[in-house]
C-alpha cells in the first residue's frame, strides 16, 4: 500500500464511487484505478466496494478507510506545503548571550519578524558556553555570543565592536585607577561560563595583571550594575548594558591602566550547518542593523 493508492481511492470516492470518472480526474486509465482498488483489497483483505447492479457503493470498511485516508492525505499535503515553502515559513532557532539578548535581540527579532512575517524565530538566552554546546548538538541554528568560542567545530564571525565598562560609585568618570587601586577594589562579576567573564579576565592576563576573585558573583548584569550603583564595589559589564546608567549619573565609569576591555560581538555557527535563507537573513540584519541607534559593522562605539 501507498501514497498513490490512497489518492486513487479517494479519487473514486469523491466521483460517486464512479473508476471510469477517477480515472479522467488523475488523467489515468480505468484498468490501471480499478488495479489500485484491488491491489488495496487484497491488501488488507476486505472488501472496500459492494459491486451491486455494475454499480459501487462503499463497504464499512471503505467508509473506515476512507477517514484515515481523508486524514493521511491532509497531513502530507501540509507537510509538503511546509517543507517545500520552509525557507519562507519555517522555524528558525536562535542563540544569544545574556547581554545581546537583553539589549539587542528583541530589537533584531522585531526587525526581522517585519522582513520574514512567515517565519516563527524561537530564541534562547543563555551562557555562551551553554550555547556553544547547544550548536554542537543541532538544539540552534546559529548564535549571538559575546565570548571566546573554544569548539573547534564551530565558525565564529565579528559582527560588532563592543567594550565592557568598569563601573563604580562615588568615582569621577573617566578616573584611570592603578592596578593597586584597582586589585584593593571589591570586584562584582558574572559567573564563570559567561562570555563577559571570560573577556575580562583574558584582558587581566593580557596586561599581566593579576584576576582577583570577587565578592559578588551573579548571572543578572542588572543586579552586578545596581550593587555597584550602591557603592559595593567595581562592576564589570558590557558597556551597552550600562548607557542609561551613566547617562543619569548613577554610577560612573573607570579604567585600569594598562587593561583594554575591547571586545567584539560574534555570529556562530557549526561549520557543517547548512544554513537555510531565513537564518541566513536574520544573520546579515545583525551585520547591519542599526534601528535603535546601533551603528554599522566597524563603527560602533570603541
Amino acid at each position: 500500500m501507498t501514497l498513490r493508492h490512497i489518492r486513487i481511492f479517494e479519487a473514486v470516492c469523491d466521483n460517486g464511487c464512479n473508476m471510469t470518472r477517477a480515472a479522467e480526474a488523475l488523467c489515468m486509465t480505468q484498468p490501471a484505478v480499478s488495479l489500485a482498488v484491488s491491489e488495496l483489497e487484497s491488501c488488507y483483505g476486505v472488501r472496500l466496494f459492494d459491486r451491486i447492479s455494475r454499480r459501487l457503493y462503499l463497504t464499512e470498511a471503505g467508509r473506515a478507510l476512507l477517514d484515515y485516508a481523508r486524514r493521511i492525505t491532509l497531513t502530507f499535503d501540509d507537510m509538503e506545503r511546509t517543507v517545500r515553502n520552509w525557507e519562507e515559513t519555517g522555524t528558525l532557532r536562535v542563540g544569544a548571550s545574556v547581554s545581546i539578548g537583553a539589549k539587542l535581540m528583541p530589537s533584531y527579532a522585531a526587525a526581522f519578524r517585519k522582513k520574514c512575517p512567515g517565519v516563527a524565530v524561537r530564541v534562547r538566552i543563555d551562557r555562551s558556553d551553554k550555547l556553544e554546546e547547544a550548536l554542537a548538538e543541532n538544539k540552534l541554528d546559529f548564535a549571538l555570543i559575546e565570548g571566546i568560542v573554544h569548539n573547534p567545530d564551530l565558525i565564529a564571525e565579528d559582527y560588532l565592536e563592543d567594550r565592557l565598562a568598569l563601573i563604580a560609585a562615588g568615582a569621577e568618570s573617566g578616573r584611570v585607577l592603578t592596578r593597586e587601586e584597582f586589585l584593593a577594589s571589591d570586584l562584582l562579576l558574572r559567573e564563570r561560563g559567561s562570555g563577559t567573564r571570560e573577556v575580562f579576565e583574558s584582558a587581566l592576563t593580557a596586561a599581566d595583571c593579576p584576576v582577583p576573585e570577587p565578592v559578588w558573583e551573579s548571572i543578572s548584569t542588572a543586579a552586578l550594575v545596581n550593587a555597584a550603583a550602591a557603592g559595593l564595589g567595581v562592576a564589570v559589564v558590557p558597556r551597552r548594558m550600562v548607557e542609561e546608567v551613566l547617562a543619569r549619573g548613577e554610577a560612573a565609569e573607570v579604567f585600569v591602566e594598562g587593561v583594554r576591555l575591547d571586545r567584539k560581538y560574534k555570529l556562530v555557527r557549526h561549520r557543517e550547518k547548512k544554513l537555510t535563507g531565513a537564518a541566513e537573513a536574520f544573520m546579515e540584519l545583525c551585520r547591519t542593523f542599526h534601528g535603535t541607534g546601533e551603528k554599522e559593522e566597524g563603527h560602533a562605539e570603541a
